[in-house]
């Protein structure tokens, strides 16, 4: 891949760090500063640089053709899960969980406890949204920007350590990881959930305590309840059967996202979406897709070799790039424990609010995260839970990397004894 350098830095990195600095700064208008960033990026690929696939705008065809299922299945899994959370919603069981849950702060850390342990079972987009409706309901309304980056953490935290609750540990499992390759990312995982977890509910309990009972008459809404259990289990099923029965057919076609939209739309003779949720969730999705679209084009293969020091930066880059072309890399490279980078680039993402898909499709939810200064702000305790949620992994199962299988080296001609050795011209 033809790049053009800047005092050492490629000037790819340079335009999408441009970008992410116009995000941050002018969080009223980010997506039309994904959209621009994207454009510039595009046109300087087609015109001066080149990509990995080719030049030019066959080199461009070539990549999106590449790219497009990754994309295709994002743009699926946000909205489908969107109108999956106002499911959840209406369902009535956030306003049931005041009678199971503490009256004080440990009301809101059992939430994010609720939602790690979905998240492992779930997609983390789905976790984060349902952790999102019942905050909305547990706190009359008035959620903390600190908590929502805490429930974002405990989604990304409960997918790390499984094949099936987040994209990248899904990808590892495709290039044939076993599933206890990365179980290991739970130590990591469960301390960094409780080290950002316990400060995050005391802010969101001096902002708006939880409340205290369910409001009078509440029941659930059983069906609506049982149309939420539906979808999920569409995705979960989708996601084990294409992995497992059709790896090849994974990458050539949205089996994820489909499955979802068509599970909303079979549900819906049972009870009707909200549809009216979907404007801002195409919104969100929009921004996401072009942010993952600028990442996808970073000439990533100028990155270090495997190490722990290059997993635990990974982790920090991760919350400026999508970590689906990092693990990719990661998976190209080898050599990587593929735990302790499942915790990284998982976790990771969660330190600022566009780092994962987990806390776009969240901010679609709560505009007010939006701003990235706010995010590192009330949210200082996620960066400081994965360092050491990092070093207790580091410090008690070390850095264990996959063997790196290497080619033997072509043995030396040995010439019979009084003649010489062949000589090629």
């Amino acid at each position: 891949m033809h790049t053009i350098d800047i005092a050492g830095v490629p000037l790819d990195f340079i335009l999408f760090g441009l970008t992410l600095l116009g995000v941050a700064v002018c969080h009223a208008r980010t997506l039309q500063v994904a959209l621009v960033g994207l454009a510039v990026l595009v046109l300087y690929k087609v015109t001066l640089g080149s990509f990995a696939h080719g030049v030019g705008l066959a080199g461009l065809a070539s990549h999106f053709q590449h790219e497009w299922v990754v994309l295709a299945n994002l743009l699926g899994l946000l909205l489908g899960f969107a109108l999956l959370s106002r499911h959840f919603e209406e369902s009535r069981v956030p306003a049931v969980l005041p009678a199971l849950l503490p009256d004080d702060w440990k009301g809101g850390f059992a939430m994010l406890l609720i939602v790690f342990v979905l998240s492992a079972f779930l997609d983390n987009i789905a976790a984060a949204l349902i952790g999102g409706a019942m905050a909305r309901t547990l706190f009359g309304g008035k959620v903390h920007v600190g908590y929502l980056a805490a429930i974002v953490a405990a989604s990304n935290a409960g997918g790390a350590g499984s094949v099936v609750g987040d994209t990248t540990t899904t990808m590892m499992w495709v290039a044939h990881k076993s599933p206890l390759d990365v179980l290991h990312a739970y130590v990591a995982a469960g301390v960094a959930v409780v080290v950002c977890g316990i400060p995050a509910a005391l802010q969101q309990h001096r902002h708006s305590p939880i409340l205290k009972d369910p409001p009078a008459g509440i029941s659930i809404d059983r069906p609506r309840l049982g149309v939420v259990v539906f979808i999920l289990l569409a995705a979960v099923a989708t996601n084990i059967i294409v992995n497992i029965q059709f790896p090849a057919a994974a990458d050539a076609f949205p089996w994820l996202g489909a499955a979802v939209m068509l599970a909303v739309l079979a549900s819906a003779t049972v009870r009707t979406p909200d549809w009216s949720v979907l404007p801002a969730a195409a919104k969100g999705a929009t921004f996401l897709l072009a942010l993952v679209s600028s990442a996808s084009l970073m000439p990533v293969e100028r990155l270090p070799m495997a190490s722990w020091p290059t997993t635990l930066g990974l982790g920090f880059l991760s919350a400026l790039f999508d970590n689906i072309p990092l693990t990719a890399l990661a998976l190209k490279q080898g050599g990587y424990d593929w735990g302790m980078l499942a915790y990284a680039v998982g976790f990771g993402g969660s330190m600022i609010w566009f780092g994962s898909s987990a806390g776009v499709a969240l901010a679609n939810q709560y505009p007010e995260a939006r701003s990235v200064g706010r995010w590192l702000r009330d949210g200082w305790h996620v960066p400081l839970a994965y360092s050491i949620g990092f070093a207790v992994l580091l410090a008690t199962l070390g850095w264990q990397p996959e063997p790196v299988v290497e080619r033997s080296p072509v043995p030396a001609q040995v010439a019979p004894v009084g003649q010489p050795l062949p000589h090629h011209e």
